[in-house]
C-alpha cells in the first residue's frame, strides 16, 4: 500500500503577483501579466515582451547579506517556501528535521548570474572580477541547498532539471521520496529566472517566441488558430507535501492530495514535440494508472498549453489518444495564457493553481483564444471562469528533449 501524500502548504512568485492569494484571484479573473521587458534594453531583438515578476523585494524573505550571495532564481525559491512553510503551520524541530526534504528544481539556473560575471571579465580582462559566490550562485541545486540550509532540513536535499517539465518532475520525484519513506515531508517545486538577453536572444534564435509586439498581453494564445509561439516568463512555485498520518497527527490543513505521476520520453528531436502525440499519450496513461483512476475519472485538465504550433496540436492529440471520446467532455485550460511559459517553475506553478481548482471548484480560462482552430478542438474554457464540481484533475507538463510529466490531483476528502 502506497502511502496517501497531501498537500499542507504552498508559496507563489509569479507574473500576476506574489503570494498565496492574489495570483490565484487574478488567473481566475482572466488578467495577464504579461506586458513589455523593462529589465534591460530590448531594442535590437525581436522579442521584447516577458512575465517579468513585479515589485519583488528579496529583503522581506532573505537577509540582505545573503541576497547579494544567490542568483533571483534562488531568492525567488526562498520567498516561496518561506510562504509555504509558514502557511503549512510546519514547525521544524531537530529531531523532526531528518525527516523532512528538498527537492527543487530549475530548468536554466543562474543564467543571469552567468551573463554579468562574464561581461565583468570580458571587459576587464581580471579574473579576480569574479566573485567566489559565482559557482554556488549559478548552479541549479542551490536552491534546494539554499532552503535546505536556512530551515535546517537534513533529508533529501535533490535538485533536477527537465527543461520545462522540471517543476513537475521535481514534485513526482518528491512524491516517490515520501511513498518510499525516505522523508515524512518534502519541500517541492521549481524555480526559474531567465528574463536576460542571451536566453531571449537564444529563443529568438529558435523561433520559439511569441511575435506579437504591440499587443503584449494578447501573444500568449494556447490553442488559438493565430497562436505563434510561447512567451518566457519566470517566478517560483513551492508546496508542501506530508503524509496524511503526519499532516493529520499534528492537525494541519490539508489542501488537497496529490495521488499519481507519470513520465515518458519522446526520443524523437531536441525540441519539437512527436508530432503524433506520443509521448505525452504514454505519460498521462502512466499518471492514471499510477493514480488508480479510469480516463473518466479527470475531470480537469491543466494543459501545458505552450501557445506554440506544434505543442498545442501534439498536447491535443494526445489527450484525445487517451480520453477518447471523452476527451471532447473535459475542461481544458492553460495558465500560460496569463503568466507566460516559466520553463523550469511552469509545472509547480501550475499544480498549485491545478489544486486551487479542485479546492474551489472553479476552473481559471484560457484568456486570448479568439479564433478556433480546427485541428484543436477540444474545451479549453475560452475567455471566462468556469465554476465546476471537481474531484481530480490533471496537470501537464512537457520539456526539451522530449520529456513529460503528469501529476494527478485529487480533491481532498478525509
Amino acid at each position: 500500500m502506497k502511502r496517501r501524500v497531501v498537500i499542507t502548504g504552498y508559496g507563489l512568485v509569479t507574473p500576476l503577483g506574489i503570494g498565496s492569494k492574489e495570483p490565484w484571484q487574478r488567473l481566475v479573473k482572466g488578467e495577464s501579466g504579461i506586458d513589455f521587458i523593462t529589465r534591460f534594453d530590448t531594442t535590437p531583438m525581436k522579442s521584447k515582451i516577458a512575465g517579468e515578476v513585479k515589485n519583488f523585494k528579496p529583503g522581506e524573505f532573505v537577509d540582505a547579506k545573503d541576497v547579494k550571495r544567490m542568483d533571483l532564481f534562488t531568492q525567488y525559491a526562498m520567498a516561496a517556501a518561506k510562504l509555504a512553510i509558514e502557511m503549512s503551520g510546519l514547525e521544524i524541530t531537530e529531531g523532526d528535521a531528518g525527516k523532512i526534504g528538498v527537492l527543487v528544481g530549475a530548468g536554466l539556473g543562474g543564467l543571469e548570474t552567468f551573463e554579468r560575471y562574464h561581461k565583468r571579465l570580458l571587459q576587464t580582462n581580471n579574473p579576480k572580477k569574479v566573485s567566489p559566490f559565482f559557482i554556488p550562485m549559478l548552479i541549479s541545486n542551490m536552491a534546494s541547498g539554499q532552503i535546505a540550509i536556512r530551515w535546517g532540513l537534513k533529508g533529501p536535499s535533490v535538485s533536477i532539471s527537465t527543461a520545462c517539465a522540471t517543476g513537475a518532475h521535481s514534485i513526482g520525484y518528491a512524491l516517490r521520496n515520501i511513498q518510499y519513506g525516505d522523508a515524512e515531508i518534502m519541500i517541492t517545486g521549481g524555480a526559474e529566472a531567465a528574463i536576460s538577453p542571451v536566453s531571449i536572444s537564444g529563443f529568438d534564435a529558435m523561433r520559439a517566441l511569441a511575435d506579437l509586439k504591440d499587443e503584449p498581453k494578447k501573444a500568449s494564445r494556447p490553442f488559438d488558430r493565430d497562436r505563434t509561439g510561447f512567451v518566457i516568463a519566470e517566478g517560483c512555485g513551492i508546496i508542501v507535501l506530508e503524509t496524511l498520518e503526519h499532516a493529520k497527527k499534528r492537525g494541519a490543513v490539508i489542501y488537497g492530495e496529490i495521488v499519481g505521476f507519470g513520465q515518458s520520453s519522446d526520443a524523437y528531436h531536441i525540441a519539437a514535440p512527436s508530432p503524433n502525440g506520443e509521448g505525452p499519450t504514454r505519460c498521462m496513461i502512466s499518471a492514471l494508472k499510477d493514480a488508480g483512476v479510469n480516463p473518466e475519472d479527470i475531470d480537469y485538465i491543466n494543459a501545458h498549453g505552450t501557445s506554440t504550433p506544434l505543442n498545442d496540436l501534439a498536447e491535443t492529440l494526445a489527450i484525445k489518444n487517451v480520453f477518447k471520446g471523452y476527451a471532447y467532455k473535459i475542461p481544458i485550460s492553460s495558465n500560460k495564457s496569463m503568466i507566460g511559459h516559466l520553463l523550469g517553475a511552469a509545472g509547480a506553478v501550475e499544480s498549485i493553481f491545478t489544486i486551487l481548482s479542485l479546492r474551489e471548484g472553479v476552473i481559471p480560462p484560457t484568456i486570448n483564444y479568439e479564433h478556433p482552430d480546427p485541428e484543436c478542438d477540444l474545451d479549453y474554457v475560452p475567455n471566462e471562469a468556469r465554476e465546476a464540481k471537481l474531484r481530480y484533475a490533471m496537470s501537464n507538463s512537457f520539456g526539451f528533449g522530449g520529456t513529460n510529466a503528469s501529476l494527478v490531483f485529487k480533491r481532498f476528502e478525509g
